[in-house]
């Protein structure tokens, strides 16, 4: 395994490139604010308060926005230019990570306290039915092609999939200890950030069986994937952990800022984008030379746990 310094470098230099007029909006739990970050000019375009410890964020390909504040039980539909509420909902449990399904019109939404997934409809943000899962589910993520939804159970030590188009349940399967952040890489496979075993779980969705664990750094959290290799954000080591998709092995280790927690890639995956919840920054990565471009200040406490580059990977 090798150790990547990454010195601060010009992000001119890419600037020419049309994947990059994109925007990434940072929930801020402390400040209770959600940031608008263009990555084109790589700055900061809005601050607009957001009640109730916003976490989790969901943004759609078409200037959707979803936020979830745990502490006022709130999921928000916001404008994405103006930040304006379109519509919301109070959902009585233990709201905290989200998810959306464009094509379907569904919003999913976890509950911490009651082992279920919401249903709500994109636009009015009504529920429209409940999903069983095991205890405290937390991250949400549905597969690329649309055929599978998967939640985090933490303290069941599982993961819950389903049928995305039907919402009937197919596997339980158990990974790490803890886990609570997951995505699916390009081909569909599944793959779980366990805090508590500090290791990541990769899940054939089809199957539900365990394909591989792959050790990383401390209280692995979020994960994204750019130009064929896996990034995990280490909460406790201050790291992103790098992994080949092709062989599932531990590359290197870049050090970004203090208790790295959201990350999403960019739809032609030229940059990673990653929220340092203690010191209050946003990291971007060049995921090709393994290197930070830039580090950029944001509001307290930034969280953004989901998708939340508009025009990132669906």
């Amino acid at each position: 395994m090798r150790q990547v310094s990454h010195p601060l470098m010009l992000f001119l230099a890419f600037s020419g490139c049309p994947t990059l007029a994109q925007t990434a909006f940072i929930t801020c739990q402390n400040g209770e604010e959600l940031s608008r970050i263009d990555l084109a000019g790589m700055q900061e375009t809005a601050r607009w308060p957001l009640p109730g410890k916003p976490a989790g964020v969901a943004v759609g390909l078409d200037k959707t926005l979803f936020t979830v504040s745990p502490d006022s039980k709130m999921v928000r539909r916001l404008s994405a230019e103006t930040g304006e509420t379109v519509a919301q909902v109070t959902l009585e449990g233990g709201p905290i990570g989200i998810a959306l399904d464009q094509d379907r019109g569904r919003v999913f939404v976890s509950d911490w306290y009651n082992a279920r997934l919401w249903v709500l409809d994109s636009e009015t943000l009504k529920v429209q039915s409940e999903l069983p899962t095991g205890a405290a589910p937390a991250g949400i993520a549905i597969s690329k092609d649309g055929r599978f939804l998967a939640s985090a159970d933490k303290d069941a030590d599982q993961v819950s999939v389903f049928d995305a188009d039907t919402l009937q349940p197919l596997h339980r399967s158990p990974v790490g200890s803890r886990p609570f952040g997951l995505r699916f890489d390009p081909d569909g496979r599944l793959f779980v950030g366990n805090v508590g075993s500090n290791d990541v779980s990769v899940v054939d969705a089809e199957t539900g069986s365990v394909l591989a664990t792959v050790p990383v750094g401390e209280r692995p959290y979020g994960i994204a994937f750019a130009h064929g290799r896996a990034f995990v954000t280490n909460q406790y080591a201050n790291t992103l952990s790098v992994m080949s998709l092709e062989t599932l092995e531990h590359e290197a280790v870049i050090d970004v800022g203090e208790y790295p927690e959201g990350i999403d890639a960019t739809a032609g995956e030229d940059l990673l984008v990653i929220a340092n919840w203690f010191d209050n920054t946003v990291s971007i990565v060049d995921p090709q030379a393994l290197s930070v471009l830039e580090t950029m200040e944001t509001c307290d406490g930034p969280r953004a746990f989901g998708r939340f580059l508009q025009g990132g990977r669906p």
